[in-house]
């Protein structure tokens, strides 16, 4: 078969860039590994840049998230003894909304089926081939164990860290940077209210915690455990304990309310950069060509800037003939990543504790810093909540 883009990878990113390239008459064919209960399925990120929240108003599917999502003005940053709140909306004029990548995930997959174009889920044995002249292909084995190949003018790669895409590119035209860190979250959702009207990041000698959330009615939190942490050693009350303990239950008369647990995962933590991240006619976006930890809420919101930067060079390639956007792609979309990259890093840094006093120390200062120093709190608000999707930093 043909189109004009093939997307490997029906996440948001894959999903967001199909719909985009719709909108300018570029048909597109998704192809996708998994189920769409399993992507669906998949807890994420939730916390939506101003600029991310742009592009998909601008799109056209962010009805459901100006009605559901939770705008938040800013976070507060917590030591013991000590609450700090930092407004977004006051330091650089702009905010955050909490809405779950599953929600977004199943908005964007409402828009792929009214715009009545071809997806195929579990897609096995995907294999990219030509990549490197004017005429790629993709071919897989669908559902019904039918090998297919599809031609098209250039292929996305959004298809994530363990996909095809990254790996299809010559090993000699790859660099790649990454840090592994010594510590998980243990993340948990729970059937609770939020104790808290916004993000809590808290740093404690016993281990960083978060308390976030996915709706009025729905908690998210994280605690510091070790990498190799087993879930089985984290019972319902070891959890609820900790959170407490680390997030301040009864400072200044604060609450945490507990719950029902509805789902456990530990997360690794890790920081990944790929590049080129264009090679040839293969064009890799999101967690395919890059991780961050979780710290700075970067990952969903890099991987929305690519494919909007991704559409509009693929609109010029396709429609127009224009090869300078994609040429400028990696480029362009890596200045970005790595502000994303070290502003992720640092947050971690920050808030994750070891048994190292000097570190401790260290981390307390830079705290104290931050919630005193307006340069610093703007500079901080700057990177979480309002970074433009064509961040012109220095060459990558």
């Amino acid at each position: 078969m043909r189109t004009e883009v093939a997307i490997v990878g029906a996440g948001p990113a894959g999903l967001l860039l199909a719909h985009l390239l719709a909108q300018d008459g570029i048909e597109s064919v998704l192809i996708e590994a998994r189920t769409p209960d399993y992507v669906l399925g998949r807890l994420r990120a939730g916390v939506l840049e101003s600029s991310t929240v742009d592009v998909l108003t601008r799109a056209g599917v962010g009805e459901r998230l100006h009605r559901e999502g939770m705008e938040h003005s800013g976070i507060y940053l917590q030591w013991p003894g000590r609450r700090h709140h930092l407004d977004f909306v006051e330091l650089i004029g702009e905010s955050v909304t909490v809405y779950g990548q599953t929600e977004l995930t199943r908005d964007l997959m409402d828009a792929r089926q009214r715009a009545g174009q071809r997806s195929y889920y579990e897609a096995a044995d995907v294999v990219l081939h030509d990549i490197d002249s004017e005429a790629p292909s993709a071919a897989f084995t669908d559902a019904t164990g039918v090998r297919r190949t599809v031609h098209a003018a250039a292929i996305a790669g959004c298809d994530g860290f363990h996909g095809v895409s990254r790996t299809s590119i010559p090993a000699a035209r790859q660099r790649i940077w990454e840090r592994t860190y010594p510590y998980a979250w243990l993340g948990v959702l729970a059937a609770v209210p939020p104790s808290t009207d916004e993000l809590i990041y808290a740093w404690h000698p016993e281990g960083f915690a978060l308390h976030s959330m996915r709706s009025e009615s729905t908690s998210r939190l994280y605690l510091q455990v070790d990498a190799a942490e087993d879930l089985a050693d984290w019972p319902d009350e070891r959890i609820w304990d900790a959170l407490a303990l680390r997030l301040g239950h009864g400072q200044d008369g604060w609450e945490l309310e507990r719950g029902d647990l509805t789902g456990k995962a530990v997360l690794p933590m890790r920081s990944f950069v790929s590049a080129p991240m264009r090679y040839g006619r293969l064009f890799l976006a999101g967690d395919a060509a890059h991780i961050v930890p979780p710290t700075g809420a970067k990952g969903l919101n890099l991987a929305v800037a690519d494919v909007t930067l991704l559409s509009r060079a693929l609109r010029a390639l396709v429609r127009e003939g224009s090869t300078r956007l994609a040429d400028d792609y990696s480029e362009s979309a890596l200045r970005r990543v790595w502000r994303c990259t070290h502003f992720s890093w640092w947050m971690t840094s920050m808030l994750h504790t070891s048994r190292d006093e000097f570190d401790s120390r260290l981390q307390l200062s830079q705290l104290e810093w931050v919630a005193s120093s307006t340069a610093a709190a703007t500079g901080l608000a700057e990177n979480y909540a309002g970074l433009p999707i064509e961040f012109q930093g220095a060459p990558s």
